[in-house]
Parts: structure tokens; sequence; C-alpha cells
């Protein structure tokens, strides 16, 4: 694989599009209509796509995206130095705190947010 990419299915690119450059502090990598991209790594790399555009993709195969808001589909998981300070500002952007940062039998010390559109997003780093 020379590139990953997870993209995120979202009601308003715009504003998930602020809320992850915010977050992540850095300037999306690609920003037009239908898609913002943040290199998250030389070879990973985070999407946001308006719910509308998915969906005329889909098309009458899959649910609208926009029937699942808030319901947990995936997690990412992003190893960081500083989760605290990740976990703050996302809710400072308006994400939402699911459960504090803490020690976890599986060997890393790891908060959970729900962005804008209720992705949960896990901030860990080693115990």
């Amino acid at each position: 694989m020379e590139t990953i990419e997870f993209i995120l299915y979202v009601a308003d690119q715009a504003r998930s599009a602020e809320f992850y450059e915010g977050l992540l502090k850095t300037s999306p990598s690609l920003n037009v209509p239908g898609m913002t991209e943040f290199n998250l790594s030389e070879t990973v790399k985070l999407g946001v796509m308006p719910e509308s555009g998915i969906s005329n993709i889909l098309g009458p195969a899959m649910p609208h995206p926009k029937k699942a808001n808030g319901i947990p589909r995936c997690e990412l998981y992003l190893k960081v130095s500083n989760p605290a300070d990740f976990i703050e500002r996302a809710i400072q952007l308006g994400g939402k705190k699911i459960s504090e940062l803490q020690a976890r039998n599986w060997g890393d010390t790891v908060g959970y947010i729900a962005d804008l559109d209720g992705h949960v997003i896990a901030f860990a780093t080693k115990k």
C-alpha cells in the first residue's frame, strides 16, 4: 500500500474541516467541494466528505449516511504524545467527551471523544 486514507462522512464539510484543522493543528492538504484531506503522516490521510456526496455515489444500494449520525460505526485510534491536549482541544472545538483519559488494560492510556458528527476518536499513549 502506498497511502491509507480514512474518510469520515459528515453533515457539514466546512464545519468538520474547521474542527479537524483546529484539532490536528494542521491545514488541509486538499480542500475542494466534496473532500477535505489532512495528512496524518507520510502515508496516512484523514478525509471528511459530505454525506450528500457519498450518498450520490452509493445510491440506493446503501442507507443514507445521515441515518447513522451519532451511532458509533468506527473508531479512529490516534497515538499521540499528549492525549490530554487533544481531548481538551476537541471539547473546546465542539466535540463531546465520551470517556476520561485513563490507563487501560491493553497497555495504553486512552481517552475518547466524539467529533461533531458522532465519530469516535481515541487519543492514546503508552502507559
